[in-house]
């Protein structure tokens, strides 16, 4: 069992004299991020495909234990009544040499994604599956009635151990939206029924929070008994954490991993030079 920790991504300046050296470059902050976090969600595959020269950048430049949570392309999730299965191939193909750093592939869906369209989330899981772990996320609220649509969806996600994306805006919509930054991410961050659920070993949750500590404590309370839970039973969790603008994203994971109380790397100083090798 581990517990795998991230932000929504990786290469964020305003992380400088936080998590990173004013001093680092962009090309290494991978390997300083991976130093304190082992998982990231990685959002830029949703907008962009890689090349696959960045793919062996990110393969060498992260720590061994580290895992990738790659989103699949919206042109893919977001376009499922144009279904072009070769695409979905060619994508899958592509992340076969960071196979072993990936610890899910993230289906991220729409809101328009309905029951009706339930065949076609069969398909993808016939093809995503026999290569990687994934992990879906559904915004329609059928999905979340607790009863025949709910059920159903999550039986076809148990069959073939396939993981439901939990996703916690609450403490986020829990403020007037007073700057810019929370005003726009409250317009482009869901806000629906929060369900605990474990359909595999791999349970993730997404957790957006706001600038104010003591605001996210009050949201995150019960998810600290939730991840216990999952620990216990032996099941590694994924956790991400979000802030309106992600400058404080390190710190609210932070946060949380300390009064979690486990050891976990991200306790560790984050401006102190990396331990050096012992060549002797």
């Amino acid at each position: 069992m581990t517990l795998y920790l991230g932000c929504p991504v990786w290469a964020n300046t305003d992380w400088k004299n936080l998590l990173y050296d004013n001093d680092l470059a962009p090309s290494d902050f991978l390997a300083n991020y991976s130093r304190f976090f082992n998982s990231v969600e990685g959002n830029t595959t949703f907008y962009a495909t890689p090349t696959t020269e960045n793919i062996q950048k990110w393969l060498q430049q992260s720590q061994a234990d580290f895992r990738f949570t790659l989103k699949l392309p919206r042109s893919i999730s977001h376009l499922f009544d144009q279904w072009q299965p070769e695409l979905l191939q060619q994508w899958l193909q592509l992340f076969l040499p960071l196979r072993n750093k990936i610890g899910l592939l993230h289906l991220q869906l729409p809101a328009h994604f309905s029951p009706a369209a339930m065949p076609w989330l069969q398909q993808m899981l016939g093809a995503v599956r026999p290569l990687y772990p994934l992990a879906v996320e559904v915004r329609h609220p059928a999905f979340f009635d607790k009863a025949e649509h709910e059920i159903r969806l999550n039986r076809l996600l148990r069959d073939w151990e396939t993981e439901r994306v939990i996703f916690d805006s609450r403490a986020l919509f829990s403020v007037a939206p007073t700057t810019v930054q929370l005003a726009e991410a409250q317009r482009k961050k869901p806000y629906l029924p929060v369900h605990a659920i474990a359909l595999s070993q791999t349970p993730m949750l997404r957790f957006v929070g706001v600038d104010d500590p003591d605001r996210n404590r009050l949201y995150y309370q019960p998810w600290l008994a939730k991840v216990r839970q999952w620990l216990h039973e032996g099941r590694s969790p994924y956790l991400f954490f979000h802030s309106p603008d992600n400058q404080t994203s390190p710190l609210l994971a932070r946060q949380f991993v300390q009064e979690l109380g486990i050891n976990h790397p991200i306790l560790q100083p984050w401006l102190a030079p990396p331990p050096q090798l012992n060549l002797l």
